[in-house]
């Protein structure tokens, strides 16, 4: 969708149509982060993905559909971000011991989360 025209039109042909308040959600999220990627939302970079390693057995996360729940249970700060099987990349966030950070769900689409990520140390 490349419009605020043509996002209009489909949510409007959704609501007609009788389809499900998730659905409208789903179209409306989807044309906020197609807006936010011709806007210059960052790419991707190594600051932003993990570096491949698994985080360590004490930091566990838990998904639903909404929200991606990742805990540090360490007795030491972590900076994490989560792997999605479509590939999505997603800011590191630190994690010091005993606090919960939350990154985007699975979603509507069958995404799924695959692990959490250990990031490299912020640039000085």
């Amino acid at each position: 969708m490349n419009s605020t025209f043509e996002v209009r039109l489909k949510v409007r042909q959704l609501i007609g149509s009788g389809v499900g308040v998730a659905a409208v959600v789903a179209v409306l999220f989807s044309a906020c982060a197609a807006q936010a990627a011709a806007v210059g939302a960052p790419a991707a970079s190594t600051a932003a993905a993990g570096s491949g390693e698994p985080a360590p057995e004490c930091v566990r996360y838990a998904a639903s559909w909404r929200y991606t729940h990742v805990t540090n249970d360490c007795g030491t700060a972590h900076r994490v971000t989560v792997e999605y099987t479509d590939g999505a990349e997603v800011p590191c966030r630190e994690a010091r011991p005993g606090e919960t950070v939350t990154f985007p769900g699975y979603g509507t689409g069958g995404n799924g989360v695959l692990r959490v990520l250990l990031c490299p140390p912020p640039p000085v």
